[in-house]
């Protein structure tokens, strides 16, 4: 018994042979799981690394991006010009409140053989399909209206390009007039703007619907052309919906009723100053509400005759304006927010 117990005692002291130990092999599972764990950390590192690098590329090419915007935000303004004139006894001023940076309003004033040619326009949309349509419309504008006599005739051909065009045209709302400083008359043609108004010096007020349905719908869309006198101290406005379309908080919209109202109010004053005290007044209605649409105005004044003659230094000849309108000094009533909006 007792050699047996010490047979036992020894067998059970006896080494294993070659098996590892239990801590040998925890040593070893747990240096297998550090290097794991290092090599999924170098992985997760170089994927970041990876991911901040695309990061990075794209928020330079978004930068690319904004300032390439921006640049052809600027070649829209100066294509939309001049942005004030004084010709013979008239003031002209206009300015157009993007809400995206490229604007689908537009409007420009042409020399047309001793007459000048306004135009006012506002395609279906915004953004870049918008300001981009916008060029070609302008150009196909100033050729049509000096092939055409007749603003309605003008702004036919104009329809029929568009509808000729392969890919599908933008419909696009255009107010075309020529304005004539023998006559003192505005021949008009109004493809689906609401209609400009003519604030008359007793306060009374004309609006402009002659015309036809907008551009780009109907190839064989038919126009007619209207005429008004514009006599001293009498006033156009002619605008975009989204000037009259703005809305306050209360989801009331801005009207017609208001835009003239606030004309009236103005009544005297120069046509640089009626643009941006209207202007202001439809943004202080609005708000803390952004403009949902592009607004565009354009104010087209008949001088008092004697301020005429002591001031006019351009003999009725189209001419380089005094200043652009985007250096000019606003009106008091025109907030820090206001400016900050026409100066973008």
């Amino acid at each position: 018994m007792i050699m047996k117990t010490a047979g036992t005692q020894i067998a059970s002291h006896r080494p294993a042979g070659n098996s590892p130990s239990a801590a040998t092999r925890s040593t070893a599972e747990g240096q297998v799981r550090r290097d794991s764990s290092i090599g999924t950390a170098e992985v997760l590192t170089d994927r970041t690394r990876s991911q901040h690098k695309e990061l990075e590329a794209v928020r330079r090419e978004h930068t690319k991006l904004q300032q390439a915007i921006y640049e052809a935000a600027q070649v829209q303004r100066r294509l939309c010009s001049p942005r004030e004139l004084v010709w013979g006894e008239f003031e002209i001023a206009g300015e157009i409140f993007p809400v995206r940076h490229l604007s689908g309003d537009f409007f420009k004033v042409i020399q047309l053989d001793g007459v000048l040619g306004l135009v006012l326009g506002d395609i279906a949309g915004k953004g870049l399909s918008a300001g981009i349509w916008q060029a070609h419309l302008m150009d196909l504008i100033q050729r049509c209206s000096r092939t055409h006599l007749h603003p309605a005739d003008a702004v036919a051909a104009v329809n029929r390009e568009l509808c000729l065009n392969q890919s599908e045209p933008p419909i696009t709302a255009l107010f075309f007039a020529r304005l004539d400083p023998e006559r003192n008359e505005l021949v008009y043609c109004n493809a689906g703007l609401p209609p400009p108004l003519v604030l008359r010096r007793n306060q009374s007020v004309q609006r402009l619907e002659e015309g036809g349905p907008m551009l780009g719908a109907l190839q064989k869309a038919t126009y007619s052309s209207g005429s008004v006198d514009l006599n001293p101290g009498d006033m156009l406005l002619a605008y975009s919906d989204g000037l009259t379309e703005c809305r306050n908080s209360q989801e009331e919209e801005f009207e017609t009723g208001r835009l003239s109202a606030a004309a009236k109010s103005l009544s005297g004053a120069t046509a640089n100053k009626v643009l941006f005290s209207t202007l202001a007044t439809v943004l202080d209605f609005a708000g803390a509400c952004p403009p949902e649409d592009d607004l565009t105005l354009l104010i087209v004044r008949r001088r008092e005759v004697a301020l005429a003659d002591r001031t006019s230094e351009h003999n009725g000849n189209f001419s380089v304006p005094r200043r652009q309108l985007t250096t000019t000094v606003r009106p008091r009533q025109v907030t820090n927010r206001q400016a900050a909006i026409t100066n973008s």
